[in-house]
């Protein structure tokens, strides 16, 4: 064999080497790309491969930052290092005039995903970092649909509350808000109210106007205006005065308001349906201006043929139970003694073909108003 057919060969062979090499040892992407496969292997079908898969990414990533912070630990008890002391800038340097690769690569990754400036110049902070980066929680996410989707309520809700306690993880941060409705969603299939209602009081906790922390004028007091005018003028009043759109918060508000309603507290329930109906009817009235630029809000009546004309908010009504909203509104304000308020907002359903069973209810309590008897949530 030649010279040069042997290089050729010996250069071949130490390639293999090298791919059996980082095809054992995960890189530092490994786990997000096998999160991704099994997010994939989700969508169609293969619950078992995901569920494998979301479970190998949980692993890899942990791998990944045991190492890290092995390599870290190793750096920090070297004799020299630890007569420096926790002072983080001369620990960098140290690592940068003597070159350990590994160290340097553990802190460039704490860096990527924590900034530098939230250890206050302590190495042992930085360690204690990078300790928690060990977590996954959207890899427990994942394997909570998983769980989810094959019928496991429970496991599915202990994958999602585990996410949740890793929140301060999560790339998303905002995400937390859709792993509380998971939860309460889970809670509300098992009957499990009580947890239910406090998922989706915590869900709850930073809407400003409700938790009566807004600025300026006080949430509280802006809270008490929107009740008393609701209360003492109505709703038309009411929806001409006000708008609110948190859209992340309707959905807790309107199944807490049913929730009271059904468990007879009837001052809970209004409050929390006159928030998720103002919400509704924020972004159906926005959206209504934003194709027909002289429309001006007067009554519901006038309104409700607007929802009709167009497909996308004809959807938003059906996906967020906007008629359902409007009647058990009425009834809370009918068990709350706002009688007219009350009657104002069934009157309205009466006439509206498109809210189905919610239309015959309302013209029977007009007939015959009545607080309803409910065991469960409507």
């Amino acid at each position: 064999m030649s010279m040069r057919n042997r290089f050729i060969v010996c250069l071949v062979l130490f390639l293999l080497c090298c791919v059996s090499v980082f095809a054992q040892t995960p890189g530092p992407s490994s786990w997000w790309y096998t999160l991704e496969r099994g997010k994939q292997m989700f969508r169609q079908g293969d619950y078992s491969g995901a569920l494998l898969a979301f479970e190998d990414a949980r692993r890899q990533r942990r791998t990944m930052f045991e190492r890290l912070e092995r390599h870290l630990i190793n750096l920090l008890s070297i004799t020299e290092v630890r007569r420096i002391g926790d002072s983080l800038d001369l620990v960098e340097r140290y690592i940068d005039d003597r070159r350990y690769a590994d160290a340097a690569d553990a802190l460039a990754e704490l860096y990527y995903r924590i900034p530098k400036d939230n250890f206050n110049n302590s190495a042992s902070a930085a360690l204690a970092a990078l300790g928690t980066l060990k977590d996954y929680p959207e890899a427990e996410y994942w394997l909570g649909e998983t769980y989810l989707v094959e019928g496991e309520l429970k496991l599915a809700q202990s994958q999602f509350q585990k996410a949740l306690d890793l929140r301060q993880l999560l790339e998303n941060p905002g995400f937390a808000t859709e792993l509380l409705y998971k939860i309460a969603a889970i809670c509300r299939t098992r009957q499990e109210y009580n947890d239910m209602e406090r998922n989706l009081l915590a869900i709850l906790a930073d809407d400003r106007l409700w938790s009566g922390s807004g600025t300026g004028t006080s949430g509280a007091f802006e809270k008490q205006a929107l009740t008393r005018v609701l209360e003492n003028n109505g709703i038309n009043r009411f929806l001409t005065l006000y708008r609110y759109r948190n859209t992340e918060t309707e959905q807790a508000h309107r199944l807490l308001g049913f929730f009271y309603y059904a468990s007879g507290r009837h001052a809970r329930a209004q409050e929390h349906l006159m928030f998720s109906f103002l919400i509704q009817n924020t972004i159906i009235i926005e959206e209504v201006i934003r194709n027909r630029y002289d429309f001006t809000f007067t009554t519901l009546e006038e309104l409700a043929p607007e929802i009709s004309r167009y497909p996308l908010l004809t959807n938003y009504a059906a996906k967020n139970e906007y008629y359902k909203t409007a009647y058990y509104l009425g009834a809370s304000l009918y068990g709350n003694a706002k009688t007219p308020s009350a009657r104002e907002l069934w009157t309205f359903l009466s006439v509206q073909n498109t809210a189905g069973e919610w239309r015959a209810r309302a013209a029977g309590q007009l007939r015959s108003p009545h607080v309803e008897t409910l065991v469960e949530m409507p």
